[in-house]
């Protein structure tokens, strides 16, 4: 049940989001327009090269794909589900984020496309890391599917059912994260360029340091 998970997790999905902001508004500054944290617009832009027979660019947009699904992969070998559940290695696969986010980083630094497949391979990671929370389906890295579930709940509301103010209030602190991460990573990137990653690398590092912490004291 909703009631019965750890105080914290509201708190620790506004900082997935934030830091999924953050990595995206790198990748929209710094990867020429291109999403990283979700692949609607990379699935998108797949097509339009293949319309156009560009090879390269269908060559590299296919290897964000896969990088993004190898990340995923990767989570679901690690944490064995998708359904939050405190105890699961969650500690070890952020900290497995943050060295692909400082990979990316200094690949982006030195003018290599490896740093996009990397950021992207973070991305699927922590996406994937928890999917399943009450019974409703959570995404950290995109924002699509929240506001419609934010609709779905209100509209229900409107119909009489009871409103579950947790799961409201889940909802709101994903959305709220990921735009304020937007606009710190948009900020960051101004002044510090490909260098921004560090601060989405340091949040899920402290994460980290403060799950593992959480379970030796539970």
């Amino acid at each position: 049940m909703i009631s019965r998970l750890p105080p914290w997790v509201e708190g620790g999905a506004f900082a997935l989001a934030f830091a999924a902001g953050s990595v995206n508004a790198v990748g929209l500054l710094g990867f020429s327009h291109q999403a990283v944290s979700h692949l609607s617009g990379t699935s998108t832009l797949l097509g339009l090269g293949l319309a156009q027979l560009n090879i390269g660019a269908v060559t590299h947009l296919l290897l964000v794909l896969l990088s993004f699904v190898l990340g995923a992969i990767f989570s679901g070998f690690l944490i064995t589900s998708s359904a939050l559940q405190p105890g699961r290695r969650y500690g070890l696969a952020l900290l497995v984020e943050t060295a692909l986010l400082l990979l990316a980083m200094l690949a982006l630094q030195y003018n290599s496309v490896t740093g996009h497949y990397l950021a992207s391979a973070a991305c699927g990671l922590q996406n994937a890391m928890v999917t399943t929370f009450s019974g409703a389906i959570i995404r950290t890295t995109h924002v699509t599917g929240l506001f419609t579930d934010l609709g779905l709940m209100l509209g229900a509301r409107l119909r009489g059912e009871t409103l579950d103010r947790r799961k409201l209030l889940l909802f709101t602190l994903l959305i709220g994260g990921f735009i304020s991460g937007g606009g710190v990573g948009a900020l960051a990137f101004a002044a510090l360029h490909f260098q921004a990653l560090v601060l989405p690398a340091m949040l899920t590092a402290l994460m980290a340091l403060l799950y593992q912490r959480y379970l030796r004291g539970a």
